[in-house]
């Protein structure tokens, strides 16, 4: 890209502030050389990068903290250096990054694949059967690609945690010959320490010392003498006080006790160079590994940077599209409507687009689309109204997107691939090269003309100003007539009008303008394209106050045409302006009708829920009865065999008992409600977005989307369900507030499976045949002690079987486990006791016990 450009897009700013957000110099290196590229292969790779790097970061707490810029430091180690303790502490601190990054790629990639993997039933089920399994891929293909080349060079993470501890000093389990060095160095110090002191605390000796204290000099220990005892005690002068009244000396007798310390120290320093230089050394032998993995390194925290920076400026991944090439060789005799034939158009459509170094809460965003047929749009309109603005924001956007940055605009844009971007925007003023402002300009256009081509594009403001206005206008005519005849993309902000005709009667050109609020003499910054700007000259004059025989004076002298088609263009954007805060208004009914029918959808989902959980209640019921009846039918039976009388009275009953079991066991089927129309009309849901899901009644974030299911990311799982059954998380607290969640369990027949029955009652009297009254399904026992508890438990039991009950649920909680084992001790060998065992999952696991209970 052409670097002047750059400069005049203020492109460097954007990397600056992308630079920011960079943990470490690499990367910050990386992010400052940022240039875009005219590949789109290469620009769609780039962009990849940051999407993946900012879904990483919205669900994983992820980066590259303690991460350095260790390449200095393996250089030197390669050349035979020996690096020290901090730097072996820096490049221990970047590889556990890089292990740890590599870990988090990793375990997204085991989550897709495990949420792949049981995303249902019918999916484990076909994958056993004929289908083969589908290819495992990462979840985050791009970043776990770059992730591939960051170091884990074998064993040299420990080798530098024995050789330097945390707090950069090299400790004595480093190597065997270094704890004995030590060991040895404090048995030295020990004993000079003690010859030492006997000098202070010997009466004979003491009152020559200046101050009871041993220090050093010159690395060697020596005791403070009063310069008068001078040669009283035999010993080497070292140093003196500044005022000459204190002698610093070893006395002779510690020399050689000094000697062997020093010496000690010696080796100690030897042995801990070796050490050192033998983990440099297998530094240097890592380098080709940990070179490369660096760069790598950086590149993923560039990724991080362009995801953190995408947030900031509240950005989207703009679509891109290549430029086809040229479908034939042009020549000077073609016409303006051949060349629209042969050189394909650029596409340009931003939506709601702002420029990336305003302030988001502030600038005015605006959509810059490209209408078909189209390859240049002429901008005019009031100084300071936002010309050069528009046109940085759409240079910075196409430099932006193919830097591989999401831009500040609303998802959807488009953009293609240019081959290089060319601006003369600013003063072109030099003193330094005697160039005027006109001269200044004209002298960059020049220099961009030798290199457009079809594939670029110009952005060019005030095109022409600086000299006579009308020499001025027919050099910008003539200068965009050659930019159609090259086939490039061209943005132009002028004041001239004779552009403005020019563009309306041009094939290919477009007039847009910026609006002006006369009432508050103020740019309202925003651009419309199609229509050209009017000249508000006179109503400005005339609202500050200038005389209206001036005012008018000046009205007649302007053209009657001029001041017939200001006024149309004034209509027109009255009346378009008109149609927007209709449509505005439309759109805002639309959004209060869609609400009412969600509610009215939600109401009838309730309402559907309370249906089923009732019949799920009246049929848990019925199953006991039938249940009950059954065995006293069994008993009748039995009793008619015994006194030898016919069973054909009974035939008649057992076959209603039978109808009367296959209804009961019949599914509630649901009934449709609104629930359907409430997916269709609901804005649709987004990746990243928090939802509930109405099957499990556990929250997630949606990680991947279908037209007509969703996988969501649930804790450490991933669960693909269906849209229907998906729920938005702020939806699900409104229906919570207004009237809870209901969870719905299916009903079998009660031949089939006991798990069935009553989960969700807790002590729900039934009815039976016998006379006795049931004392309710389940017996509550948390909180008792172990003696109440059985006294309440034979009662419950004996009730339970007089009232014909087949099973029974006893609720002892899990905590200790002691109440359990009580309650399943005194189960054993009861009477009334058929059998028992522990509660399902859904039925409170290892806190329940389910008793069977005996027959008559």
């Amino acid at each position: 890209m052409d670097s002047k450009t750059l400069m005049v897009l203020e492109y460097p700013k954007v990397l600056e502030r992308l630079a920011a957000h960079c943990e470490f110099s690499a990367s910050r290196e990386q992010a400052l050389a940022l240039q875009p590229t005219d590949s789109y292969d290469l620009a769609l790779t780039l962009l990849q990068e940051t999407t993946e790097a900012r879904h990483l970061l919205s669900v994983h707490a992820v980066g590259i903290g303690g991460a350095h810029d260790i390449r200095p430091q393996v250089e030197l180690a390669r050349r035979g250096g020996v690096l020290e303790p901090k730097d072996l502490l820096d490049i221990k601190s970047t590889l556990i990054a890089c292990r740890e990054l590599k870990k988090t790629l990793e375990k997204a990639r085991k989550t897709a694949v495990a949420s792949t993997d049981s995303a249902s039933p019918t999916r484990r089920t076909t994958k056993s059967q004929a289908h083969p399994a589908e290819p495992i891929t990462y979840l985050y293909p791009r970043l776990a690609e770059l992730a591939l080349a960051l170091p884990s060079p074998l064993g040299l993470v420990d080798a530098i945690s024995r050789a330097v501890n945390d707090r950069g000093e090299v400790p004595d389990s480093a190597s065997p010959k270094l704890a004995a060095i030590r060991k040895e160095l404090r048995i030295a110090h020990e004993r000079l320490m003690g010859r030492l002191q006997r000098y202070l605390t010997d009466s004979a000796t003491a009152p020559m010392l200046q101050d009871s204290i041993i220090t050093q000099r010159e690395g060697r220990y020596v005791i403070p003498l009063r310069a008068e005892f001078k040669g009283q005690i035999k010993a080497i002068v070292h140093d003196q006080s500044s005022s000459g009244a204190t002698l610093f000396v070893e006395p002779l007798a510690v020399v050689e006790l000094n000697n062997e310390y020093r010496e000690k120290q010696l080796e100690e320093r030897n042995e801990i160079l070796r050490i050192l230089a033998e983990v440099s050394a297998q530094v240097g032998a890592a380098a080709g590994e940990l070179l490369p993995g660096i760069e790598a390194l950086a590149q993923i925290d560039l990724a991080f940077a362009k995801a953190k920076y995408a947030e900031e400026i509240r950005a989207t991944e703009p679509i891109l599209h290549p430029l086809p090439k040229v479908s034939a060789r042009r020549s000077a005799q073609n016409t303006q409507a051949t060349l629209s034939d042969q050189i394909p158009q650029a596409k340009i459509r931003l939506y709601q687009a702002r420029h990336p170094l305003l302030d988001v809460a502030t600038a005015v965003p605006n959509d810059i689309e490209l209408p078909p047929g189209v390859r240049a749009v002429v901008i005019t309109g009031p100084n300071t109204g936002g010309k050069t603005v528009s046109l940085k924001t759409v240079g910075l956007l196409v430099l932006m997107a193919q830097s591989g940055l999401h831009i500040p605009a609303q998802s959807g844009s488009e953009l293609s691939i240019f081959q290089d971007v060319f601006a003369d925007i600013g003063d072109e003023q030099s003193i330094e090269q005697s160039l005027s402002t006109f001269s200044g300009h004209i002298t960059n256009i020049i220099r961009i003309l030798k290199q457009i081509n079809a594939h670029t594009l110009v952005l060019f403001d005030e095109l022409g100003a600086g000299t006579d206005p009308q020499e001025g206008a027919a050099l910008a005519r003539a200068i965009l007539q050659h930019l159609l005849e090259t086939g490039c993309t061209a943005f132009i902000a002028t004041h001239y009008p004779e552009l403005k005709t020019f563009a309306h009667s041009t094939q290919g050109v477009v007039n847009a303008s910026l609006e002006f609020d006369i009432a508050t003499l103020r740019p309202t910054y925003k651009l419309t394209i199609g229509l050209p700007g009017r000249s508000n000259a006179l109503a400005i004059a005339s609202r500050l106050g200038l005389p209206e025989t001036i005012v008018s004076a000046a009205r007649s002298v302007v053209n009657p045409d001029e001041l017939r088609a200001d006024k149309l263009l004034d209509d027109i954007r009255k009346e378009r302006n008109r149609a927007s805060r209709e449509r505005e208004k439309a759109e805002k009914i639309r959004q209060q009708a869609e609400a009412v029918r969600r509610e009215l959808a939600q109401r009838l989902e309730k309402i559907e829920e309370e249906r089923r959980e009732v019949i799920a209640r009246a049929k848990a019921e019925a199953e006991l009865e039938v249940e009950v009846l059954k065995r006293n039918l069994a008993h009748l039976k039995a009793q008619l065999k015994k006194l030898r009388q016919p069973l054909q009275a009974l035939e008649h009953l057992e076959e209603k008992v039978d109808a009367v079991e296959a209804k009961v066991a019949a599914p509630v089927e649901r009934k449709i409600t609104g629930e359907n129309n409430l997916q269709r009309i609901a804005s649709p849901l987004k990746l990243g977005e928090k939802v509930v899901l109405r099957s499990l009644g556990s929250e997630g974030i949606i990680t991947a989307l279908s037209e007509t299911d969703a996988e969501v990311q649930v804790g450490p799982l991933r669960v693909r369900a269906k849209l229907g059954e998906i729920m938005r998380k702020a939806e699900a607290e409104t229906a919570e507030t207004a009237q809870g969640v209901t969870k719905e369990q299916p009903t079998q027949p009660a031949q089939k499976s006991r798990k069935k029955t009553h989960a969700s009652l807790s002590s729900t009297t039934y009815f039976s045949t016998s006379s006795f009254a049931s004392p309710g399904m389940e017996l509550d026992l948390r909180g008792q002690r172990a003696e109440d508890a059985i006294t309440i438990l034979q009662t419950y039991l004996e009730k339970a079987y007089l009232a014909g009950m087949p099973f029974v649920r006893i609720i002892h909680g899990k905590g200790t486990g002691v109440l359990r084992q009580e309650v399943r001790a005194a189960l054993k060998g009861h009477e009334y006791v058929a059998s028992f065992e522990e509660g399902h999952p859904n039925e409170g696991g290892e806190g329940v016990t389910v008793v069977k209970l005996a027959k008559e």
